[in-house]
């Protein structure tokens, strides 16, 4: 059972999602729409983030989008022709749905205006998110859990205070492809970060515990990105800013309980969308039919 369905108050109300970026490992197919709104099995990807962050009693969505992200704003808004439309066809259950998406929370959107990092991206939310704790979900990691990856990390910070990262354990050869922290363990599955390396070479690598994407994140993150000097790829690195609030606040990590699926390129997003959908009663049979005719 979620804090959603309990009514139990959360002690973050805002959750940030980084969604500006182009797309381009998606192209032509993401030219004018955002990857985010790719179909995973029979909603968009964003939404299974939207619906974690409301499973951790979230209420204020923080959109930090770009140009080409009206998609985005449409779906949770209200569609007030598609909405007359399905009731003079009466299709009640339908119009219900619709009506449900522009109803889940309150969206705030924030254009970022330069492609400047996952840092600055985070940064871009402090107008909204200055003054409280608040949470960050990068959508194109979907997480499937019970609870949710970020009820989890919320539990941590309940607890403990400070910041907490989701941390996956992820084989030596992949570790240039994350963010690695150094951490002692201080119950199971819970560190106490004491380093964390962008992106490190195999060899380099100080361990292999992987930041994923979800975080909650302490307001004192803004003013330290905001004069961090660009990084890995010559962007501003979200796991640099973090690396210098350990000197001032704790950061915790969390081995999440979960699946997770990578949605931010096609091959990844379409073996997440065979599994789920073999998970689907409905659909497993189409697929099964579908790989005996090949």
């Amino acid at each position: 059972m979620n804090r959603r369905e309990t009514g139990s108050a959360s002690s973050i109300t805002k959750c940030l999602f980084p969604v500006a970026g182009l797309g381009t490992r998606f192209l032509p197919a993401t030219k004018e729409i955002a990857k985010e709104m790719l179909p995973l099995v029979d909603r968009p990807i964003i939404a299974y983030g939207v619906d974690e962050a409301l499973s951790a009693g979230c209420r204020e969505m923080v959109m930090i989008t770009g140009r080409t992200k009206k998609s985005i704003e449409d779906y949770f808004d209200r569609s007030y022709e598609l909405e007359e439309l399905l009731k003079a066809r009466n299709k009640k259950t339908l119009y219900e749905k619709v009506i449900a998406l522009s109803e889940l929370g309150d969206f705030i959107y924030l254009r970022q205006h330069s492609p400047l990092g996952l840092g600055h991206a985070v940064l871009c939310g402090e107008p909204v998110c200055r003054n409280e704790y608040f949470g960050v979900i990068l959508p194109d990691d979907v997480m499937i859990a019970e609870p949710s990856v970020l009820s989890q990390l919320l539990a941590v910070h309940e607890e403990r205070g400070g910041s907490v990262l989701a941390l996956e354990e992820v084989p030596r050869e992949e570790t240039s492809r994350y963010g690695i922290v150094v951490g002692t363990e201080v119950a199971p599955g819970v560190y106490s970060i004491s380093d964390m390396v962008e992106k490190p070479a195999p060899e380099d690598a100080p361990s292999t515990l992987a930041i994923m994407g979800r975080y909650i994140l302490s307001p004192a993150i803004f003013p330290i990105l905001a004069r961090q000097k660009p990084g890995a790829g010559g962007e501003i690195q979200l796991t640099d800013g973090v690396r210098t609030l350990l000197s001032e606040e704790p950061v915790w990590g969390v081995v999440y309980n979960g699946r997770r699926f990578d949605c931010g390129t096609q091959q990844g997003w379409l073996s997440a969308n065979i599994r789920l959908a073999m998970e689907n009663p409905l659909l497993r049979e189409v697929v099964r039919q579908a790989i005996i005719e090949e």
